[in-house]
């Protein structure tokens, strides 16, 4: 609907701020460990990710003895276009012909931090600070699709303190709590007599809350030089909280009768939980195989009705995403003393496809290249450099609106991704293995 009020619902849901460049499937970042980035994530679960593996499998950490600190640094640069098509509606290009959004895509550095003490040979604790979903898009004022979107952004900042334990050489196990801060602002034309006229007034939603949810992981080590983990994000539900501006438009344009001005409302946002495992095998003293397969739960991303403070349904939005997953492969060599090498690839089924594709998340399946290195400067401190290249398969969009008609547009994008990231630690290496199982291999 081209109601206003369609925009708070939109709103509701600010992690449709993304691209169809985007960095991970919906709106997550995956951007979480320079190290993993440099392997496209592999054996995250197990490892992979340095010290950074925390972000999916928390009880990597006891891979690390001694007090250990990391963090990354990646500069996201992302491109995606939305072309209109001749088949859009009238009440669409009367706003400026049938002008596309150009490149929508905004270029952002996220960080990720983690650090790791262990307490003594079974106990470890760590805490790590993440973006797991994030960036901002912006597109022309006046654009064939300015009903669905002008300015797009959000922000999260995420807290988990973890608690690992080690039963042996072979198995642990940890998990930790999640605190993330949620916020978003967005902004989309509203229309008037039936059109998106140009220089169309505004609705604008700006919200926030502060969300909750907990991670779980397990590691096994087999035989020597092989590390299989699993790690559980749980479901985040902020129910954010909020302004909303109609931008003008007049009660008898809403179904719901509210009028024209500026409301409290609220939302309750269900965010996908996701599994992650992940294989580290060591096939030489040099080089060691890396395997990862991640799925997220993105079909709990579907409907969510939108409020006012006095209790009044707005909208309901309808998302109907599918789920989504992610499976990686890649290697280290160990060159030599200082450097180590990695690569890798990666297979992206995103949530969303042709069926539910809108102009403020325009994702897409995609194909991850990577490669990376590591350079110790010494045994307390190594400096990690990776890039990755990812091609976003072209897609289409259609959007009708209920009197205006039906916009119809094609999509294409793609992200380069660098990262940088620098390791501390004190204390000795962790204890070799020595079990049983591993002797007698």
């Amino acid at each position: 609907m081209s109601k206003s009020l369609k925009l708070a619902g939109l709103a509701t849901v600010s992690i449709l701020a993304l691209n169809s460049a985007a960095s991970a499937g919906g709106f997550a970042l995956r951007e979480q460990s320079a190290v993993g980035l440099g392997n496209a994530f592999a054996g995250a679960a197990a490892g992979g990710s340095g010290l950074g593996s925390m972000f999916w499998n928390p009880a990597t950490m006891t891979n690390y003895a001694g007090i250990n600190t990391s963090l990354s640094l990646f500069a996201i640069m992302p491109v995606s276009q939305i072309n209109p098509t001749s088949s859009t509606s009238a009440g669409f290009q009367s706003s400026n012909g049938l002008t596309g959004s150009g490149d929508m895509a905004q270029d952002a550095v996220v960080p990720a931090s983690y650090a790791s003490y262990q307490v003594n040979e079974s106990v470890w604790l760590g805490v790590s600070v993440n973006t797991p979903f994030g960036l901002t898009t912006r597109n022309p004022y006046n654009w064939a699709g300015q009903a669905g979107g002008r300015t797009s952004a959000v922000r999260s900042i995420n807290v988990t303190p973890t608690l690992a334990y080690r039963f042996n050489d072979q198995l642990s196990v940890a998990a930790g709590v999640q605190v993330m801060q949620f916020r978003v602002r967005l902004t989309s034309a509203s229309a008037g007599a039936g059109t998106f006229a140009a220089n169309a007034a505004s609705g604008e939603l700006d919200g926030d809350d502060v969300a909750y949810g907990f991670t779980l992981g397990a590691t096994y080590k087999p035989f020597a030089g092989t590390e299989v983990g699993i790690g559980y994000r749980s479901q985040m539900k902020p129910k954010l909280k909020g302004s909303y501006t109609t931008g003008g438009v007049s009660a008898g344009a809403l179904s719901d009768g509210i009028a024209a001005g500026t409301y409290d409302v609220r939302s309750d946002v269900v965010l996908p939980d996701q599994i992650t495992l992940g294989l580290r095998q060591t096939l030489t003293s040099e080089f060691t195989l890396l395997a990862g397969f991640e799925w997220a739960h993105w079909e709990k991303f579907s409907r969510f009705p939108i409020y006012t403070v006095a209790g009044v349904k707005a909208n309901t939005l309808v998302f109907d995403y599918r789920n989504g997953w992610y499976a990686s492969l890649g290697g280290e060599y160990k060159l030599n003393k200082a450097w180590t090498l990695r690569a890798g690839v990666g297979l992206e089924h995103a949530p969303v496809n042709d069926d539910n594709r809108t102009v403020r998340l325009p994702d897409s399946d995609r194909t991850w290249t990577s490669i990376g290195a590591t350079y110790a400067l010494d045994e307390r401190m190594s400096f990690d450099v990776s890039y990755a290249h990812l091609f976003a398969k072209n897609g289409t969009i259609t959007t009708p609106a209920a009197g205006v008609g039906t916009f119809y547009a094609d999509t294409k994008g793609r992200v380069d991704i660098f990262a940088v990231g620098v390791n501390f630690k004190l204390g000795a290496e962790p204890k070799k293995v020595t079990t049983k199982a591993m002797i007698t291999k």
